[in-house]
């Protein structure tokens, strides 16, 4: 053999080895290149932190050959695509906000990667395994700590394993507030949540003539609705606005609310005795037949996909007296209290049957129903709702833990500088969704001295989803590869400027119990780890574009 051949043969022996095939013999042994793929976000102003994320994620996979697009959406239409249209998209950039029943893991680790959930529900990324599932259900039932507590580690090392989702970040949750127009120490400080949360919202004071909480979100809000969990701002408004059995106390503990006293009797028994004297926003009492009917409500049909896996376990609900009830489970539930007492609304029996009976006979479910009126029993009523401007609610005075301050304002603000500008003017008084960077926050804090800033790690998260059911994310070779082409360091100081911590799962450092020490660091991490992983799935890249392994054709359309 000549030189020349032997030195041909040797660059393309090479270039096989490190994954970038020529043209020629080897580019058959490749499969189809992979398509363009797209990461939906919403706009750039709205949401700066995650946006520039995702160009960083973006520019790391164009190193492995593929064509990555960023495009964004405004929220509304993001959500539609990503919730209703489950087979369309490719890649979303998406965040699990901290609520209060998040601070049991049950939630999150059940609800968001369980089979059950995969096709209307929280699971919409499309994972299924079915060791997960086995995991998923163990700890649900497991009531001795200790135990579950071994489970609900060994569910996120599975889902480490497979990279359901991009995990990036969990974000410290910036909040700022006006002490010239709220008392400072009227704030309540909820574990994982910060500041915004309902105990800062009853108890708050206003100081002066001003009897307003006045706040900000950085997203319309697509509903008020009881039973359908729609958005991270929604939430806040109808934990407000409906009462529930129990509510997640400053301490992260499920605490007796609607329900003066629940007693565990046995593992599957619960008794509760329901407040006397409550009363709907129309002046209706609140009834057990209502109480009953919404813990009934979540599980008719398939009306109510996100709320239903939190009534799945009730085997039975009946009054036992005039102001008391027995709820008796399937099997024993570790996290009943949190995930389903303190999380169900209480609504109208009388409002909301003949729409439920309605919509069972429609195409679409019930979370299409639009609640032109909402009407609670919570202590705040609403008054106006103008979900992509204004919300307004009011002082509910006949509530038992009536608010201090006369009206809870929401404003919608979708440009970060633009947002605290109005702080600074005082058009808000309480910096409650903050996206942008916090040292302008804290530059405001030295230039406006009414002006005080909190920090507090947030037991939600900040994520790409990929679409499971869309190849090569059903891949979990391919998904663990450009996992570990992201720096999630690096994104938490360049993108979140420090005030982020690096995520490898669903359960928050602000939740030590349940945490699973060490999971970032396992991580698989670099550009070369990358191409070699992709490599050894038999990923090829020819002439600068990564294609599938030997034999597979890119069926899956363009998004």
């Amino acid at each position: 053999m000549h030189r020349r051949d032997l030195l041909k043969a040797g660059t393309a022996a090479a270039a096989l080895i490190a994954g970038l095939s020529p043209t020629g013999a080897f580019a058959q042994q490749a499969g189809d290149p992979i398509r363009k793929l797209v990461i939906i976000n919403r706009p750039q102003s709205n949401n700066p932190q995650a946006w520039q994320a995702s160009e960083m994620i973006a520019q790391e996979w164009r190193k492995l050959g593929l064509d990555v697009e960023l495009r964004a959406m405004p929220r509304q239409q993001q959500s539609e695509v990503v919730w209703n249209n489950r087979d369309r998209w490719d890649m979303t950039m998406w965040q699990m906000v901290g609520r209060p029943e998040r601070g049991d893991p049950d939630e999150l680790v059940y609800n968001l990667f369980h089979s059950s959930t995969a096709a209307t529900g929280y699971n919409f990324v499309g994972w299924v395994d079915p060791a997960y599932d086995r995991l998923a259900e163990a700890q649900r039932i497991e009531t001795n700590p200790e135990r579950r507590q071994a489970l609900v580690r060994q569910a996120q090392e599975l889902a480490s394993q497979n990279q359901p989702y991009l995990f990036l970040v969990f974000p410290t949750q910036v909040h700022a507030f006006n002490k010239a127009q709220l008392r400072e120490n009227s704030f309540v400080t909820q574990a994982g949540l910060g500041l915004r949360n309902i105990w800062t919202y009853l108890n708050v004071e206003p100081i002066g003539n001003r009897k307003d909480l006045v706040l900000n979100a950085s997203e319309p809000m697509l509903a008020i609705h009881p039973l359908w969990i729609s958005g991270a701002t929604d939430s806040w408004v109808t934990e407000l606005v409906w009462d529930r059995l129990m509510r997640i106390g400053p301490d992260g503990l499920p605490r007796p609310w609607a329900a003066e006293t629940v007693t565990q009797v046995d593992p599957t028994t619960i008794d509760l005795t329901i407040r006397a004297g409550m009363k709907f926003h129309d002046g209706a009492p609140v009834t057990l037949d209502d109480v009953l009917y919404s813990l009934e409500a979540p599980g008719i049909g398939n009306e109510s996909p996100m709320y239903k896996p939190f009534v799945a376990n009730i085997a039975k609900a009946e009054k036992t007296g005039e102001r008391t009830i027995r709820i008796t489970l399937k099997e024993p539930d570790a996290a009943f209290f949190t995930t389903c007492l303190a999380k169900l609304n209480i609504i109208p029996k009388s409002f909301w049957d003949p729409v439920m009976r309605d919509y069972l006979n429609r195409p679409e479910n019930i979370e299409r129903f639009v609640v032109d009126r909402p009407i609670g029993s919570g202590p705040f009523k609403v008054t106006r709702a103008r979900l992509s401007e204004e919300v307004v609610l009011e002082r509910n005075a006949d509530h038992w833990a009536a608010p201090k301050v006369d009206r809870w304002i929401l404003r919608i603000s979708q440009n970060v500088e633009a947002t605290l500008g109005m702080l600074n003017r005082g058009e808000i008084n309480f910096l409650a969704d903050y996206t942008g960077d916090p040292e302008l926050v804290k530059q405001l804090t030295q230039r406006n001295r009414n002006i005080v800033m909190s920090e507090a790690v947030d037991i939600g998260f900040q994520f790409l989803g990929w679409n499971i059911r869309r190849p090569p994310f059903n891949d979990p070779a391919f998904r663990r590869a450009l996992s570990a082409a992201v720096n999630r360091e690096l994104i938490a100081n360049a993108a979140w400027n420090g005030f982020a911590q690096a995520s490898n799962g669903v359960v928050s450092p602000a939740l030590p119990f349940w945490y699973r020490q060490g999971i970032v660091e396992s991580l698989p991490s670099g550009i070369e780890t990358a191409r070699r992983l992709l490599q050894e799935a038999g990923y090829r890249v020819v002439n600068g574009r990564l294609h599938y392994p030997p034999g597979v054709r890119e069926q899956t359309s363009a998004f």
